[in-house]
């Protein structure tokens, strides 16, 4: 799991936090509600994490709830491995 969470962060320090210190991305932080996800950024991370582990979302899978932080990502991920 911590492998996930590895990527996860990774992907959003690199892409959506170029230069941000990474102390400041814990694994609660709201993601939409802090700006960091937006729909346009939401649909490329969701598109890497299909790639990255091999699995496919259904539509339902996508709701705010799942999206909102590293930890709800992580167990989204995992539920699909």
């Amino acid at each position: 799991m911590n492998d996930i969470r590895s990527v996860l962060r990774a992907y959003i320090l690199e892409n959506l936090l170029p230069g941000e210190d990474p102390s400041n991305l814990t694994d609660d932080t709201e993601l939409k509600e802090s700006g960091i996800l937006d729909s346009m950024s939401t649909l490329k991370l969701v598109t890497y994490l299909e790639e990255q582990f091999a699995i496919e979302f259904a539509a339902a899978d996508l709701e705010p709830a799942n999206l909102s932080s590293i930890a709800a990502l992580q167990r989204l991920v995992q539920s699909k491995l």
